[in-house]
């Protein structure tokens, strides 16, 4: 490459100097400092001020972020005045509400704030705020399922025949799990024993809510995400749990995570199963492009290209409706200690259901996109293994259990005896992951936090049997 001649290089130079003459032209001229300005730029620092003891006042928009502005949300169709003024007042003192029901179907329908929360005035929970005082208007914090039930009363009645419906019912009924959570766990603190249950148990399985003296749900009975909830007017559910306030959507309820906050954890990883399997591969990999909103009986593969949980237990799916009554499709109980198949109409029973129909729908399910043998052949494998569990380990635990109570070789407390908490893990923990781990296809969890982990609960079970029976004597910490 040749290099600049001279010239050239000149040129560039003469260029450069008249740039620069132009730009320090357009430069405002600087006045030259005076006497004061020179002494002030060499003078001391002050001091620093005292701090001020007034308090700060932070100004915030509370319309931000990912919540769309509703200042100028006005809402006349169909909606009568009182309607019309919860909204009003609610887009600004709770916008995230407003937002939620804007975008729901509820909002297209024209369902409003009142058809929800509007109750008689004899109603134990009717209250009124302010801007009601002096109407015949009276409302309620709490939405029962009996209210869901006046628009859909199918799900209702579905939901009623299920096995969720007596989540908060059988906790609240014994006595062990009461024991567990206000002397083991609540210790007797005469303020504090009720505080697992606020923030543990009744978060999934629900609670009986109780009301206070002006007809709002007490503190430590609300607020409640279970599943079970009975409210004052003896309905029991919780609609809110899958299809979240106040955005009810369909599409939420239809994604693994809307069962994942309560099916998860040592005892039952259900939602942890399902991203073992290669269905909650393929969910992870591209369930952000399914088509999620589809109607009820409409939802089909194609939409999706794998299952989720609501997929098998409750969509609508070939020739199969939908249903709200996630027994129905179920062959085993494979929560209990022994698992046993479904064979009654009584939700309150463990084996609530039809066992064999509840195989067969289930196997309609695979078959939309399965073969009949490779549905078949899964099953055979599942049901050996709940079988497995049933007569080699859990049978041999209740047999030690039996002949040590009977002898008198058992601790009192039962989460102070190495004995009881191991038979309590083996049924509770390791064994319903090994069931629910192959019924549902998750290898993991079926073999290492299963079954791997049982064969170690037996071994060490029967060595502390077998000094208790041999010595006469439990063995001392």
């Amino acid at each position: 490459m040749k290099r600049p001649g001279k010239w050239s290089i000149l040129i560039l130079a003469i260029l450069g100097l008249l740039v620069v003459g132009v730009l320090a032209g357009c430069a405002p001229a600087q006045e030259p400092l005076s006497t004061t300005q020179q002494q002030e730029m060499t003078a001391p620092a002050p001091a620093a001020a005292a701090v001020s003891p007034k308090p700060i006042v932070v100004e915030v928009s509370r319309n931000i972020g990912a919540i769309k502005p509703t200042n100028s949300l006005a809402i006349t169709r169909g909606m009568d005045e009182v309607a019309q003024s919860c909204i009003e007042c609610h887009k600004d003192e709770t916008p995230g509400i407003v937002n939620d029901w804007r975008e729901s179907r509820h909002g297209h329908a024209g369902v409003s704030c009142l058809d929800c929360h509007m109750v008689s005035k004899e109603d134990p929970t009717a209250t009124q705020h302010e801007t009601l005082v002096g109407t015949d208007t009276y409302i309620s914090t709490l939405v029962p399922p009996s209210r869901c039930a006046e628009c859909h009363p199918n799900e209702a009645e579905e939901f009623d025949h299920s096995g969720h419906h007596r989540a908060a019912l059988q906790v609240e009924s014994k006595d062990a799990m009461q024991k567990l959570i206000h002397h083991h766990e609540g210790q007797d603190n005469p303020e504090l024993n009720n505080a697992t249950q606020e923030t543990g148990c009744m978060q999934c399985h629900g609670i009986r809510i109780e009301l206070d003296a002006d007809g709002n749900p007490t503190p430590e009975t609300w607020p409640s995400a279970g599943i079970g909830n009975i409210y004052p007017d003896g309905s029991v559910g919780n609609c809110t749990v899958c299809h979240t306030r106040h955005k009810f959507s369909i599409a939420e309820a239809r994604r693994p995570e809307a069962c994942g906050s309560c099916h998860l954890g040592p005892d039952h990883p259900d939602v942890e199963i399902y991203e073992n399997t290669k269905h909650g591969q393929i969910f992870a990999a591209e369930g952000d492009t399914w088509k999620w909103d589809s109607a009820p009986d409409a939802w089909e593969p194609g939409d999706y290209r794998a299952p989720t949980c609501a997929t098998c237990h409750m969509s609508g799916i070939g020739e199969l409706s939908t249903t709200h009554n996630v027994s129905e499709r179920l062959y085993w109980n494979l929560w209990g200690k022994r698992s046993g198949v479904r064979n009654t109409p009584d939700p309150m029973s463990p084996l609530t259901g039809d066992g064999e129909q509840g195989r067969a729908k289930m196997k309609m399910v695979c078959n939309t996109c399965h073969s009949e043998r490779m549905t078949d052949s899964y099953f055979s494998h599942g049901d050996k293994a709940v079988k497995l569990y049933n007569e080699s380990y859990y049978d041999p635990a209740l047999a030690m259990l039996k002949d040590l109570k009977e002898k008198g070789l058992l601790k009192e407390n039962p989460w102070a005896d190495e004995f009881q908490k191991l038979y309590y893990h083996l049924w509770h923990h390791q064994g319903r992951r090994a069931r629910q781990g192959a019924m549902m296809g998750g290898p993991d969890w079926a073999h290492w936090h299963g079954f791997f982990e049982l064969q170690q609960d037996l071994y060490r079970m029967q060595d502390i049997y077998k000094y208790r029976i041999e010595n006469g004597k439990i063995e001392e910490p």
